[in-house]
Parts: C-alpha cells; structure tokens; sequence
C-alpha cells in the first residue's frame, strides 16, 4: 500500500486539547511508552473524524497496526467525548443569546444488519434513509451550541426533543427558540411556523393563510436557515456523512465532534 502527505482543516487548538488530554491519560495510566506519542496519536484521531480516513489507510500512514489504530481511536474519541458540553451547560451559553434555533439532523448509518425490527428502528421514513436523529442547538449567526445523543431514525425530532428534555429547559430559562413544522406544540418560547387548521365551511377545505401570515411565516424561515451551518459544521467532519461503526457508538462520535468545533 503507498502512502502520502496530506493535509486537513483543523486548528492547532484542537489538536492541543486531544495531545494534552492523551497525555494526561498516559500519566494517570502510567504508560511509559507508546509507538505514536500524544501528539501523533491525537494527529491520527483527528485525520479519522475530519476526513473519515479508514483503519487500513492510518495503519499505513502511520506506519502502526491496524489493531493499534483501533485502540488509539477508541482512546482519542473517548477523551474528546468526555469533555462534551451537558445540556445544562449549553442552556447557560443560550441565556447570553437573543434566541437559538433548535434543529433535528438525521446522521446516515450502514443498513442495520439484524432482525427487520431492528432494522425499522433506525429506519427515517421522512428522509428515507437509516440513520440517527440529533437535535442542534445553535446561536443567532449559526454557531453550534450543543448536540443532543443520538436517537434511532425513526425517532421523531419533538420526541426526541422531549425525550433530552430540551424543551422543558429552553421553557425554564426562558430562553426564546425558532424552531420547524416538526416541533409543533412545544412550549411558547419555541416558536414554530404558522399553519392553517379551520375549514372553510362554503369549500370544505382548509383555509389558506393571510398574506401577513405568509409574510410571518418567510421571515421565520429565513432565521430558522441560519442554523442549518451548525448542522453544516457538524456534517463537514466526513466520519459523521455515513457512519459506518456501530449506532450505538454514534453518541461518542458525535460528542467527540462537538468538542472540537466548541473548541475552535
């Protein structure tokens, strides 16, 4: 197998934060030696996340066994995931904000090989795709605030909203969200587009909205827009286009993520 020097759009903060967390690692663990010292293993964890390079292609880069690549990816990933924002925390950055927009994102995975119940499960029928659902948090220019664990695809985004309690917490801090169709009958503060619901007794149809309804309406699309570059920045890391490990892992991966885009 040949290999190549290559380069990635990552800060050199990031990679200090995974070095320095590595090493503290090592210490604690009293490691005396590794073939790859922290500054090149969080240099490999990081290729894996941002360009979705393969176990087989990092062995050969950097010259280690495959099995090896696994357990340092294991570690990075684990490290980066503990040092995820909580929900609470994030609600904190959220009461400095005029509002944030609160978005749900279906993650692709590979086709759940089990039982077709399992296989349902994370089975989107609004996207059509297997996959899992996480709910974005961002701020007023589109910066991303928090994400939610993963949930199945089949999960739907209020449910899933309701089940991290994230409604319940924007509602108690009074923190005012933008939200879509898909949230409808949230709490007040998060506010949803308009939508017709009469009759028209003469017609038997549905009423169509007022033009200041439309206008209304425009308008809260153009800011709910706005947060789809969180869910941009999440999706620009190539490990998260089409996660290939196990869902269960998703939650790790995307904490992990998450931790380097808060870091900068």
């Amino acid at each position: 197998m040949l290999s190549y020097p290559s380069g990635m759009a990552v800060s050199s903060r990031a990679l200090n934060l995974l070095s320095a967390a590595i090493r503290r690692l090592r210490r604690d663990m009293g490691s005396r030696w590794r073939i790859l010292d922290p500054g090149r293993q969080a240099l490999l964890v990081l290729a894996h996340l941002r360009k979705g390079e393969t176990y087989a292609d990092l062995a050969c880069g950097f010259g280690i066994g495959i099995r090896t690549v696994y357990r340092y990816l294991r570690e990075g990933i684990d490290l980066l995931a503990a040092m995820a924002p909580t929900l609470e925390q994030a609600i904190e950055v959220a009461r400095g904000k005029a509002f944030v927009i609160l978005d749900g994102s279906l993650l692709r995975i590979d086709r759940v090989m089990m039982a077709s119940k399992r296989d349902r499960e994370f089975y989107s029928g609004k996207w059509k795709a297997h996959g899992v659902n996480v709910q974005v948090l961002a701020d007023p220019a589109g910066r991303l605030v928090w994400v939610s664990p993963a949930l199945p695809g089949s999960v739907h985004d209020i449910k899933a909203a309701r089940t991290h309690h994230i409604l319940t917490a924007l509602e108690k801090a009074e923190v005012m969200a933008f939200a879509d169709t898909a949230y409808q009958g949230s709490p007040e503060n998060v506010r949803t587009p308009l939508r017709s619901r009469r009759k028209d007794p003469a017609t038997g149809k549905m009423k169509p909205l007022s033009a200041g309804q439309k206008a209304a309406n425009t308008a809260h699309a153009r800011v709910r827009a706005i947060g789809e570059r969180a869910n941009a920045q999440l999706k620009n890391w190539r490990v998260l286009r089409k996660i290939r490990s196990s869902p269960h892992g998703a939650t790790n991966l995307v904490n992990a993520i998450q931790t380097l885009i808060l870091a900068g």
